[in-house]
């Protein structure tokens, strides 16, 4: 039986990965200091696994669970909002830069021969080019994409220099259920679904004719779990639904009145993942469109009756350094 360590793996997208790699009978081990995830989005494995409640910023007891006999390194944690990493920059490099280096330390020491990374497509900043391919120019234009590119290229030169076979993984919108319901104001579907609970219009931003490219939860994993078998080391690839939606269009399938918000500065007008090289690579596509993807978080709206309720003024507040410092 293959063991893994997981670091975030009580977040978002590590919660949905524990348990298909649970379903797969690998030997699980969580890390997470629960900042942003749930030990009860872990309830249907809790029994399977080892959670370890930690800090990778911080050297402690938690090191001592990587031995010579963890198969891979899957490292999610991170910090991963825009305006607080705007507002606290060094505690972002400490999380997503030293808490990778020292991830890849212990790689390194105990012989842990795969590690495969959960990078961010934000490191394009506003691209040039679509679909945006894994060699087009990097331009991180706020902290958060800035650390992650950071920590993307220690993992590479550790993969070079140290022979550990290193896989960056860009994730574009993923989007899903368990997706964080509290804190920074962040990702459009958890604000939309609050507003749609509540009976008010969705605050779109700009003109609503901006694209992303949004994957939905259950096929990121997908990617995670075929780049367990890869056999290449130091590889990029972009993994996203390839077809980018119109928020407008996003607007119609949730079935809501929207109103709209200033355009915000360092946002592209589109995102859209050219995931030739992942469909390659991984012998993987991805298999839940818009509609169906929608459709599932419709069901379970239930998820989101706690989330924060945001209006055009608690937004406008929440974001002015954004327009401060990018605009």
């Amino acid at each position: 039986m293959e063991k893994v360590i997981v670091t975030g793996g009580a977040g978002f997208l590590g919660s949905h990965l524990v348990d298909e790699l649970v379903k797969k009978k690998y030997k699980v081990i969580v890390i997470d200091n629960l900042s942003n995830g749930k030990l009860k989005n872990l309830n249907k494995v809790r029994n399977k696994i080892k959670f370890i409640k930690a800090d990778i910023s911080k050297y402690g007891v938690w090191t001592s669970y990587f031995k010579k006999d963890i198969n891979c390194i899957i490292h999610l944690a991170a910090l991963a909002d825009i305006v607080p990493s705007i507002n606290y920059p060094e505690k972002y490099y400490k999380t997503n830069v030293t808490g990778t280096v020292n991830l890849l330390n212990l790689a390194r020491q105990n012989n842990i021969k795969k590690f495969i990374y959960s990078a961010s497509s934000s490191c394009y900043g506003i691209p040039k080019k679509y679909p945006t391919n894994e060699k087009d120019k990097i331009n991180p234009l706020y902290p958060y994409a800035l650390t992650k590119k950071i920590g993307e290229d220690f993992v590479l030169h550790w993969s070079k220099i140290y022979n550990i076979q290193a896989t960056s993984l860009r994730f574009f919108n993923i989007y899903g259920t368990r997706s964080r319901t509290s804190g920074s104001y962040g990702a459009m579907f958890g604000v939309f679904l609050s507003q749609k609970i509540n009976n008010k219009p969705f605050t779109v931003v700009g003109n609503g004719n901006q694209k992303r490219d949004f994957i939905f939860v259950s096929d990121a994993v997908s990617a995670i779990i075929k780049s367990l078998s890869l056999k290449q080391k130091n590889l990029i690839l972009n993994i996203g639904c390839g077809k980018p939606i119109t928020i407008n269009h996003i607007c119609k399938l949730l079935s809501g009145k929207k109103i709209y918000i200033p355009k915000r500065p360092g946002e592209p007008d589109v995102t859209w993942a050219n995931i030739n090289l992942a469909k390659k690579k991984l012998k993987w596509h991805p298999k839940v469109d818009i509609n169906e993807g929608v459709k599932i978080l419709l069901n379970n709206l239930n998820l989101w009756e706690n989330a924060p309720l945001w209006d055009k003024k608690k937004i406008r507040k929440a974001t002015k350094d954004w327009f401060r410092y990018l605009g």
